[in-house]
């Protein structure tokens, strides 16, 4: 039987506690499905950004959440449907609490996964914690009519 020497034991428990450090000091502070890259979107099936009340830009053109979901519809129907949907704010609108109740609604009707972008880090849908909610088509603001002119 080998035996080591004490300074060559010590040695190799001090690379090994070293190890053990520095590994530990890769996960601190960092959270499960959470992703710290700006450079995500190329992998993602399907990008989708957040619009003003509620609404959707989907490939270039303003949805409601009806007409999101009918347009995820009809990609189920081709066989073309998306494994993951990154939802990012647009210029116009930032991620809302709304956007990602109408997205946890479309993840559980499509099982799709749906991350979104908060602040720079991409964060996953849990429909566990997100309280889905049943997709609206979107209704303008009733503008109040003239009154009509009298007549003298």
């Amino acid at each position: 039987m080998t035996r080591f020497s004490t300074l060559l034991t010590r040695l190799g428990a001090a690379i090994l506690l070293g190890s053990m450090l520095v590994l530990a000091g890769c996960h601190r502070g960092s959270a499960k499905d959470e992703v710290r890259t700006a450079d995500m979107k190329s992998q993602f099936d399907a990008v989708i950004q957040a619009y003003k009340t509620g609404q959707f830009i989907v490939d270039g053109a303003v949805l409601s959440a009806l007409d999101t979901g009918s347009h995820f519809a009809y990609l189920k129907d081709q066989g073309r449907l998306p494994k993951t949907v990154l939802l990012e704010p647009s210029d116009d609108s930032k991620v809302r609490k709304q956007h990602l109740q109408y997205m946890a609604r479309l993840q559980l009707d499509y099982g799709f996964t749906v991350y979104y972008d908060d602040g720079g880090t991409l964060k996953k849908i849990s429909v566990v914690d997100t309280k889905a909610r049943d997709l609206e088509d979107y209704k303008a603001p009733v503008k109040a009519e003239a009154p009509p002119q009298q007549q003298h």
